[in-house]
């Protein structure tokens, strides 16, 4: 992933910059059953729309036409880029190892094929993150299979990314680019976990494969290292840069907690050692309780971001299963059965944010592959039903609209919040926080936003889907932003999914600075 990209998809996850509006009318989604017959559909729908059976390839967009979102990839970004392609390839492993299809036994081989096809020379590409997904890919593609080449290509790419292993900076760790590896004359050079966690299940799996031990101590090696500069008790930051001892930045990506948990996963079974297990514990944790909308894995943005969830989903459910932890099943099903009652019904594809309905815009294959590939991790349960989760929505993991010239942000500097912090620097004309509530039944609920106002009172509208039900609610002041308040009101809820939008209205409010913290009681 380029430094462009990586850098937006943080910025969207900042932010959480709404680009695309849904209209979300009472009702309009559908109170549907997650079954073995729906992990199916969803499958055979993204296949249907994405895969390009003559190349072997899938496309980049739903639309088949390239868009500067994200123009990256073969044949000008018609077809997905390097790291999305690895993740398709798995979502049709996922399907494989779900169903026993022949189709998708198929596809794997075929995919393989029609990617070497387009990238005739792996290695040319400088980002060890990229190319260590592949190495992961193939890796599992062998265990599947038994087909000799993915174990070859697998170790390959491993010992490929593992050359830049480098102790002149930061102690150890795996440099992101092979051709960044000083942080004094490049800023690409950093050391992050999207590239180090994934060799360590790569490491374990070769160490399975060839039965050699010293792939089990490169996987220790790797963890060691991440465990030391990246992890800070439950919290899993994302790189190291800078010269020196480097800076840690602390971005929070789904991705970051599910390729570390992982990691730690594959070393418990590997070893048995019992801190590998409370380290990926710790890790699947810290995103359920914080990372989510009402227990829904939250929105992370578009292009790169809508895969991260799927990254997590994956090694969330190889925990569940290699290592015997049932308490996250209910967790996988709630997520696959909000993904599926929020498809598209035109074309059964499901979009980036799993707590709204997919709108009728183009659609980008790694968010769908995230949608489909849930559907086929998660053993179905057969609830016919809406997902309300547990009533709670942070405000830092809502959608968000912004004015130009708005300091909207995610903080977490004062005290007393609740999950990893706020929304802060809120007074400019035409923003909003967009929270998608979903309700089993229609009826009335009284919604409560806990907030801190100390430059006095505040006020701000508040609609429900599409609706003003209050056009200036004021927050009383609070003697300081770390004394936390609430304020309450009730509103009228349809089955299914809702947005609660609360904003600020030049015409409805004042213009006094308010940092919301959640929104509960729903």
């Amino acid at each position: 992933m380029s430094l462009v990209q990586r850098t937006a998809a943080k910025w969207v996850s900042m932010c959480l910059v709404m680009v695309l509006f849904l209209t979300v009318l009472g009702g309009a989604n559908r109170a549907s059953a997650f079954t073995t017959a729906n992990a199916d559909t969803a499958m055979t729908s993204f296949v249907n729309t994405f895969y390009d059976a003559s190349a072997k390839y899938f496309y980049t967009n739903s639309d088949h036409q390239i868009q500067a979102a994200h123009a990256y990839g073969p044949n000008g970004g018609l077809y997905t880029d390097f790291w999305w392609e690895a993740q398709l390839w798995e979502t049709v492993m996922d399907a494989y190892q779900r169903t026993g299809n022949s189709t998708y036994r198929t596809m794997i081989d075929d995919i393989y094929t029609g990617f070497n096809a387009k990238y005739t020379n792996m290695v040319a590409n400088q980002f060890n993150d990229d190319l260590g997904w592949w190495a992961l890919a193939c890796l599992r593609a062998y265990e599947i299979t038994g087909t000799q080449e993915y174990l070859n290509r697998g170790s390959f790419l491993f010992d490929h990314v593992y050359a830049s292993w480098d102790t002149s900076y930061y102690g150890g760790g795996i440099w992101w680019r092979s051709d960044a590896q000083n942080p004094a004359t490049s800023t690409n050079a950093q050391k992050n976990m999207a590239t180090n966690a994934p060799m360590v299940m790569t490491a374990i799996k070769l160490k399975n494969a060839y039965n050699n031990a010293s792939y089990l101590t490169k996987a220790q090696q790797i963890y060691s290292w991440i465990q030391t500069k990246l992890v800070n008790g439950s919290k899993v930051n994302d790189h190291m840069e800078g010269t020196g001892a480097g800076i840690v930045k602390d971005w929070d990506f789904t991705y970051n907690y599910g390729t570390y948990l992982g990691a730690a996963t594959a070393l418990y079974m590997a070893t048995g050692t019992a801190s590998y297990l409370t380290d990926a514990n710790n890790a699947a944790n810290y995103v359920i309780n914080k990372m989510t909308s009402a227990t829904t894995l939250l929105y992370e943005g578009e292009n790169d971001a809508p895969g991260f969830k799927m990254v997590f989903a994956r090694n969330l459910n190889q925990l569940r299963v290699q290592a015997s932890q049932s308490q996250y099943l209910n967790f996988l099903q709630q997520n696959a059965t909000q993904a599926w009652n929020h498809r598209r019904t035109s074309d059964g594809i499901i979009g980036s944010d799993w707590t709204a309905p997919t709108g009728s815009s183009y659609i980008q294959s790694l968010a769908a592959a995230a949608g489909a590939s849930i559907l086929q991790l998660a053993p179905a349960d057969n609830y016919t039903g809406n997902i309300a989760g547990n009533g709670v929505y942070e405000a830092e993991n809502a959608r968000r609209t912004l004015a130009s010239g708005s300091g909207m942000i995610n903080e977490s500097t004062q005290t007393g919040f609740n999950g990893r912090g706020y929304v802060s620097g809120w007074n400019t004309n035409g923003t909003t926080i967009d929270f998608y509530v979903n309700q089993n039944t229609a009826g009335t609920k009284t919604i409560t936003f806990r907030y801190a106002a100390a430059t006095g009172n505040a006020s701000r509208y508040v609609n429900v889907n599409g609706v003003d039900v209050a056009a200036n609610l004021t927050f009383n002041g609070t003697s300081n932003w770390s004394t936390w308040n609430t304020v309450s009101l009730t509103v009228s809820l349809a089955a299914g999914s809702n947005t609660i939008r609360l904003g600020f209205a030049s015409s409805k409010g004042n213009t006094n600075y308010l940092n919301i913290d959640q929104l509960s009681g729903l």
